[in-house]
């Protein structure tokens, strides 16, 4: 017997290819930093990273071990580096497995320095300057200060300097004066006549809109998954049609019932039905990763149709108002929250803006007991 899933991602690995080929030319040869983590933003980091390592990276962005881990299993020898803050426990492990971390302080980088050397190894390692994200690297007069004693330390070697933005989809004032600064602390190494290591400062939205910010590596996140970062700033349109959407999230309707006027919805009673309503149960809730944040606000698709949530989500299941399409609905119908149904779409910017969120919420919050179905490109 086949198993039918109650709720599914489909994962187009032509798309992400697509997307992954648009980058390269839009940053014009730079390398590619492929952030990784939170699963490869919920859509399976064995097998993202397996695609990347057949389609073309040059390092993999991770927030921890675990995840540094994870892309080892796929394939031995790939550059990883650790985006988040490595604890002093972790340090042994890390080197172990070759990761490059980041590093935000001399007693980080002394650290290092003598394990890897007790290691007989030289460790390449990112150091990070905080322009105004505030959450970690060298404070830029310390990072001056600092970067004779951090260059001339043993066993670990300055691969990159890096620094990180904090808003680049939405404030661009704030955004150049984060790219200022950090040209300037780099101008500041000029003056004292130091060798610059390569450098990496666009994410997502500064390979969008900051032009100056593109230098040695770019580190696409949502980008690559054919998402724009939603912020305040617009983007032209002819850029938004070159990127398509990776991921789509589906369910299936198990059940189809009339409901009569008056009746209540779901937990806490908090829709009455108006009139008599055909209603469908879908099979997934707040543990698939619907957000609880859509009861009583967001629709779903239905055979083209859109269909309003009704009630509370619950943790398996979701109740929607299937009175326009009640001659044809059955059971088993799929019923699409991000993707496309007939001639209608809904987005991962859709979802966000309905509950209040961002896309990286939305996307990260699909649970691991939704299987990722792949299809295209190298699907395995």
């Amino acid at each position: 017997m086949a198993l039918c899933y109650r709720a599914w991602a489909e994962i187009d690995l032509h798309a992400f290819q697509q997307n992954l080929d648009w980058i390269k030319f839009r940053v014009g040869g730079r390398k590619i930093i492929s952030v990784v983590k939170a699963d490869a933003y919920g859509h399976g980091l064995r097998q993202i990273a397996a695609s990347l390592m057949q389609f073309g990276t040059d390092i993999f962005g991770v927030a921890n071990l675990q995840e540094a881990a994870a892309v080892r299993t796929v394939g031995k020898g790939w550059p990883i580096l650790m985006l988040g803050a490595a604890m002093p426990d972790e340090w042994p492990q890390l080197i172990k497995l070759r990761v490059r971390p980041t590093l935000s302080s001399l007693k980080e980088a002394r650290g290092f320095s003598e394990l890897a050397t007790k290691s007989n190894l030289t460790l390449p390692v990112h150091i990070k300057v905080d322009t105004g994200m505030g959450r970690l690297g060298f404070q830029p007069s310390e990072f001056l200060q600092r970067y004779s004693e951090l260059a001339a330390l043993k066993g670990i070697q300055i691969e990159a300097l890096y620094s990180h933005f904090s808003s680049a989809e939405d404030d661009a004032h704030f955004t150049r004066q984060q790219t200022t600064q950090f040209h300037a602390i780099i101008e500041a190494l000029r003056i004292k006549d130091v060798s610059i290591p390569p450098l990496h400062l666009a994410n997502s939205a500064g390979i969008l809109f900051e032009q100056d910010s593109l230098h040695d590596f770019v580190r696409p996140g949502l980008l690559v998954y054919g998402v724009i970062p939603k912020g305040k700033r617009n983007l032209k349109s002819s850029l938004a049609k070159e990127l398509l959407p990776v991921l789509s999230f589906k369910s299936r309707v198990t059940l189809v019932r009339q409901l009569p006027k008056g009746a209540t919805v779901s937990y806490g009673h908090t829709y009455r039905v108006p009139k008599k309503m055909t209603i469908a149960t879908l099979g997934l809730g707040y543990g698939d990763g619907l957000p609880r944040e859509a009861s009583n606000r967001g629709s779903i698709l239905i055979r083209g149709k859109s269909c309003k949530i009704l009630g509370r989500v619950t943790m398996d299941q979701t109740l929607v108002d299937a009175s326009e399409i009640e001659s044809e609905i059955q059971e088993g119908d799929e019923a699409v929250i991000i993707g496309a149904s007939g001639d209608a779409r809904l987005d991962v910017n859709d979802w966000a803006e309905t509950c209040g969120t961002i896309p990286w919420a939305i996307l990260t919050g699909i649970t691991y007991r939704v299987p990722r179905i792949y299809k295209g490109g190298s699907a395995s």
